[in-house]
């Protein structure tokens, strides 16, 4: 009995072994474990509408209308209200442009 108990062990422990050294080889080799299923694409923002929503009570229209276009089709999105918020988007925040007749870099987005 004692000899039967003592064989179980050692194939068990074997079985472990080889369990492990496969493993180690898994990592050391840089295999990439299997990922959870990707994120869903983020839906794509209609820049017109919310260009024209973000713009609708400054003084010029146009000019914001164009600015806010070029970046909402860069950056993907538009920051909630009229003004403000750039913590919503921080890409939209973070474009500049420099002004022809001070040379100083300002943000672009309006």
């Amino acid at each position: 009995m004692a000899i039967l108990k003592a064989c179980a062990f050692l194939i068990l422990s074997a079985l472990l072994l080889i369990h492990l050294t496969d493993a180690a080889q898994v990592v050391s080799k840089g295999i990439p474990s299997p990922s959870p299923s990707p994120l869903p694409a983020p839906k794509p923002i209609d820049c017109g509408a919310a260009c024209g929503y973000r713009c609708s009570k400054t003084k010029r229209p146009n000019l914001c209308k164009r600015a806010c276009g070029s970046c909402c089709a860069k950056c993907s999105c538009v920051p909630p209200g009229t003004s403000g918020n750039y913590e919503a988007c921080p890409c939209y925040y973070k474009l500049t442009t420099v002004n022809k007749s001070t040379g100083k870099v300002v943000r672009k987005c309006p």
